[in-house]
């Protein structure tokens, strides 16, 4: 039986907009990610779903319900914890990549492993690029890279302390359709090896990849269903 990794309980969030009336984002969430799993989270501009990204990601805590990693709840850690969470159990995967443009792809890979004060941290930045396919783009720098490269880096950098989880935020939204199908296979690679992956997305081309897919709409879980044969990888 496969591990919880992360879980939600009954989740909502509600911001507070001055004087106006609140807007709730989430409302009765409820999921569990699972060790190994493949999932996608699916919905339109505004369905809740860069909020619930924050919240699996611990970027951002939930207003009501409970959020739960390997058991713990994040409400009860404090934020040197928190910290700690995301910088060991999550690899994080942005739309925009967010590479340091001064520092090459080795730097890059590099700095998570820094703070979390891993020995040999080039050593191991240098077997991730290689791993993504950029074993010889080493020491070039953003600039020099195509968009395509520059997300290779990023998710070698997610990778870098290992984490259980890799939550991706629409991975291919800056791609050409081609590279984006290269980047969606990369995640399938790195599932099959073992990783768990989270892809949030409006693209259900994008979604179709996963085994899971979670449908959100207006804050709350429209549908959550598991496939056999996901995006036409066997």
């Amino acid at each position: 039986m496969s591990e919880t990794i992360l879980e939600l309980r009954n989740v909502a969030k509600v911001f507070e907009m001055g004087g106006e009336a609140p807007v709730t984002a989430l409302s009765g969430i409820s999921l569990a990610i699972e060790d190994g799993d493949f999932v996608a989270i699916l919905g339109r501009s505004g369905s809740g779903k860069s909020t619930l990204l924050s919240i699996l990601g611990c970027l951002d805590l939930p207003t009501s319900g409970e959020v739960l990693v390997r058991g713990q709840d994040v409400s009860s850690m404090s934020e040197n914890e928190l910290a700690l969470v995301r910088n060991r159990e999550i690899g994080f995967v942005f739309q925009s990549f967010h590479l340091l443009p001064h520092y090459n792809a080795v730097l890059n890979v590099e700095m998570p492993l820094l703070y979390a004060g891993r020995l040999e941290p080039q050593k191991r930045a240098a077997e991730i690029l290689e791993r993504v396919g950029l074993g010889e783009r080493l020491w070039h720098f953003p600039h020099q890279m195509s968009g395509g490269q520059r997300q290779r880096v990023a998710i070698a950098r997610a990778l870098a302390n290992n984490p259980h989880l890799l939550l991706a935020d629409e991975p291919t939204g800056n791609l050409d359709s081609r590279t984006g199908q290269d980047i969606l296979t990369l995640f399938h690679e790195l599932n099959a090896t073992g990783a768990t992956v989270v892809i949030v997305t409006h693209d259900h081309q994008v979604a179709a990849v996963a085994r899971r897919v979670i449908s959100l709409a207006d804050g709350s879980v429209a549908s959550d269903r598991r496939s056999m044969s996901p995006g036409g990888f066997q």
